[in-house]
């Protein structure tokens, strides 16, 4: 008995050798599949060249008046606009865009207008640079300004017709420096800039100092431009651009003037408040103020809006 119960033993040995073997090596596969697995899920994707950020809304409002005793008209609003920057950057190559657009309407019960444009403005902006040395770029910029449909100035019982679609239009080439510190700021500065101020309706061209029998002017100066884009805060963005620009002429040193500023906040995932204001000089456009004089003025625009958008 004592002989058979050894000779079972023996036989046995090699049998739990190899199950503790196997054990041991599945337990160190499991391992070494689970070292791998969060290895791989630690592996984070390379960052991309490209980064697309900006804003997309719309603000509407209404008022509806029955009975009402204190007065007023019905009347309704609404404006759809975007400013949309796509930037690139691969070692020493930076390739920047933005697309800042608006367009809006208002209608307004028993006047003579009811019907009346509120805002519109198309402006685009591109330019390529190459790193010569660090935060500073070589760079070629190409820009366009104007509008899409017929806009009027709206009086009590007239209006006066006084833009087009590229009347006016201003088209900007230009080649210069581009200081670019961080991703927030930038200045551009550039001695070789040319402008082209269309305006290819005849009855429009007096006023944007365009000769009667011509459909542009022409001129080449000297142009400064800054930008901001802030997005730091979650939800928050202001996006903001500078531009000057005057001629080699008998003017030079009376600077043509755009100042755009987009500040958006968005809460609750789709509603939004945004600020929108625009402020322009240029020295070619005439305008009648309320004395009657016409000459030279400040342009300011500022639209409020709540609304929905999408901010990314």
């Amino acid at each position: 008995m004592k002989k058979t119960l050894l000779f079972i033993i023996v036989m046995m040995l090699p049998l739990i050798t190899f199950a503790q073997n196997y054990k041991t090596a599945a337990e160190n596969n499991i391992k070494a599949a689970n070292s791998a697995k969060d290895s791989l899920t630690k592996v984070t994707p390379p960052p991309s060249n490209w980064k697309c950020t900006g804003i997309l809304g719309l603000n509407m409002s209404a008022t509806g008046l029955w009975n009402w005793a204190a007065g007023g008209n019905n009347n309704a609003a609404g404006n759809i606009f975007a400013n949309v920057s796509l930037l690139y950057k691969k070692d020493r190559l930076a390739w920047d865009s933005n697309l800042d657009t608006d367009f809006g309407v208002s209608y307004i019960d028993q006047t003579t207008f009811p019907w009346q444009k509120t805002t519109d403005k198309l402006n685009f902006t591109t330019k390529l640079g190459y790193e010569f040395a660090k935060t500073w770029y070589v760079t070629a910029l190409g820009s366009f300004k104007s509008q899409y449909t017929k806009g009027y100035e709206y009086k009590t019982d007239a209006k006066t017709y006084v833009s087009n679609w590229l009347s006016p239009s201003y088209t900007d080439l230009s080649l210069g420096m581009d200081w670019k510190p961080n991703s927030i700021f930038s200045l551009y500065l550039s001695p070789v800039a040319g402008r082209i101020t269309s305006t290819t309706d005849s009855l429009l061209r007096a006023s944007y100092g365009v000769d009667p029998d011509k459909t542009y002017r022409g001129e080449f100066g000297l142009t400064f431009k800054g930008n901001v884009l802030y997005d730091k805060i979650e939800n928050f963005k202001v996006i903001s651009s500078l531009s000057l620009f005057t001629p080699y002429s008998n003017k030079f040193g009376c600077f043509d003037v755009d100042w755009d500023l987009a500040i958006s906040y968005q809460f609750l995932k789709v509603l939004n408040v945004s600020l929108n204001t625009s402020l322009k000089y240029y020295d070619s456009v005439l305008i009648a103020g309320s004395d009657g004089e016409i000459r030279q003025r400040v342009q300011f625009k500022s639209v409020i809006g709540l609304g929905v958008a999408y901010s990314f």
